[in-house]
């Protein structure tokens, strides 16, 4: 009997894990292997005449409001105290987030102003931006407002006034900047490039790697990041900014830190300087700052190499647009491309994925409601019959068990990664509970069955004896299974494939 359960348990586990492995997508991300030549570790621009360094002035702010289509929000200005002549100007685009002046860019801000750039930074209009819905279009239109207040600010050059884009900025600052002489220069720091939903996979799998999961956590990938979402919306989630990059035509600085594992440092870069060439324009310079992170920061500060560069090549342009060196930092790295993300087949898609669930959940919970009802009627006549009962909670409860543990162990995971941190108890150890519960539901589930058919063929007893009991059979079997295929989906079962 042993032998049997053992044998049989081991196909079934066999079997979901090719069910697994063939259900797909898989996940192949295809290896870098484009270089970017870094002509010099020194990342300085040089100073041309005209160009003041960061601390030549005082720093004197101010809260403007900037009119849009539909609503207001206001932003600060911050000016040079005791600067002569007009003044160059940046308005500042957020990444995501809530997007307030009083957190975002001070230091920037303040750096630059005090070099003798007038700066600019808004609130991000939020009545327009969800997680289900963003227009980059309209958000550029709306910064747009602010770009034309600024230049129209007393002491401010309308002719030199730019854009600085962070992140997420960096898919509304092209926009903005395309067929747009009103933009004079365009500054993209950490720029994804690629469509957002191939920067998440990108990002995701970067962060796990550096966390060391497992393969099978990985082979997860696609099947979230490539699904469509319950519900709807998500429509910017396949924005693609590179036909509005391949429109600018003004000066453009790329940034990247080396220590940013989100983004596509050498890609980036790449595919940027490969866009205003195809616009015709010849004015681009990249700068790589060492173990500088996704906000070019070093140790929770934002890099003082990086406020330097910004505030010369800014005062220096046109000339800096195209001065040597033109790529210039750390040796970036960049182990693998961000790539188009595969599309799960339609019955793992959000809305499949959100009904199956309500399904199971309900399944579940026929057999302890049944069981509660027949103690409150009174009923003490089991309602299976012997020897079925603890398998059946057994599969049941490990299986449901498995996929919760499966869940809290991908929130966990993604602390972990997102921090930079690392714990092989919790993601080695994590993922071999998850995968134990769903083996042992597997070999409850058999012995149900051996036991079922064994009480049919022998004795003749059905596995339930009252009407309730067939629906507990028939509620938490069907709940099982489904959880168990959905396992198999997420890969926790191994793949001999």
């Amino acid at each position: 009997m042993r032998y049997r359960i053992a044998l049989t348990s081991a196909l079934a586990v066999v079997l979901l894990g090719a069910l697994g492995a063939l259900a797909g997508p898989g996940w192949d991300p295809v290896p870098m292997t484009a270089t970017i030549d870094v002509e010099t570790p020194d990342t300085t621009i040089g100073q041309s005449q005209g160009t003041e360094p960061i601390g030549t002035y005082d720093v004197v702010t101010s809260v403007v409001t900037v009119r849009l289509n539909g609503a207001s929000v206001e932003a600060q200005i911050s000016e040079p105290v005791g600067a002569r002549g007009l003044r160059p100007g940046v308005v500042f685009v957020h990444g995501a987030g809530t997007g307030k002046f009083t957190r975002a860019f001070r230091t920037q801000a303040h750096a630059l102003a005090s070099a003798g750039v007038v700066t600019m930074v808004p609130n991000k209009r939020l009545d327009t931006y969800t997680t289900r819905h963003r227009d980059y279009v309209a958000m550029a239109n709306d910064y747009l407002r602010s770009v034309e207040l600024l230049r129209g600010l007393p002491g401010v050059d309308p002719d030199r006034v730019g854009v600085f884009g962070e992140s997420e900025g960096c898919w509304i600052v092209p926009v903005m900047a395309a067929d747009n002489p009103r933009v004079a220069f365009t500054i993209l720091t950490a720029a994804p490039v690629v469509p957002p939903r191939q920067q998440a996979a990108f990002a995701v799998d970067s962060y796990l790697r550096n966390t060391g999961v497992p393969v099978e956590v990985l082979r997860a990938i696609p099947r979230t990041v490539g699904m469509e979402l319950p519900g709807g919306g998500f429509g910017y989630i396949d924005f693609d900014v590179e036909p509005f990059q391949q429109r600018m035509r003004q000066p453009v600085l790329i940034v990247y830190g080396t220590g940013d594992a989100a983004m596509p440092t050498v890609q980036g870069a790449l595919q940027i300087i490969d866009d205003v060439s195809t616009a015709g324009n010849p004015d681009w310079t990249v700068r790589y700052y060492k173990g500088a992170d996704h906000g070019i920061k070093v140790d929770g500060k934002v890099d003082r190499d990086f406020l330097r560069d910004m505030a010369a090549w800014i005062q220096g342009l046109p000339a800096t647009g195209h001065a040597d060196p033109r790529v210039a930092g750390a040796e970036p790295h960049q182990r693998f491309l961000a790539s188009p993300v595969a599309r799960p087949r339609w019955y793992a898609e959000g809305d499949m994925l959100v009904a199956l669930l309500v399904t199971i959940g309900i399944s579940l919970l026929v057999a302890p409601v049944t069981w509660l009802v027949r103690r409150l009627r009174g009923h003490r006549t089991p309602a299976l019959s012997e020897g079925v009962p603890v398998p059946l909670a057994v599969m049941s409860v490990s299986a449901a068990s498995s996929f919760a543990l499966f869940v809290v162990y991908l929130l966990v995971v993604a602390n972990l990664a997102q921090n930079y941190r690392t714990n092989a108890l919790v993601v080695q150890g994590g993922w071999l509970l998850v995968r134990l519960l769903g083996l042992i539901s597997v070999v409850a589930g058999v012995v149900l069955a051996y036991r079922v058919l064994d009480g049919r063929r022998r004795r003749h007893v059905r596995a339930s004896r009252t009407v309730g009991g067939r629906w507990c059979l028939i509620g938490s079997l069907t709940g099982s299974a489904m959880l168990l295929t959905l396992l198999a989906y997420w890969n926790v079962f191994p793949a001999l494939l």
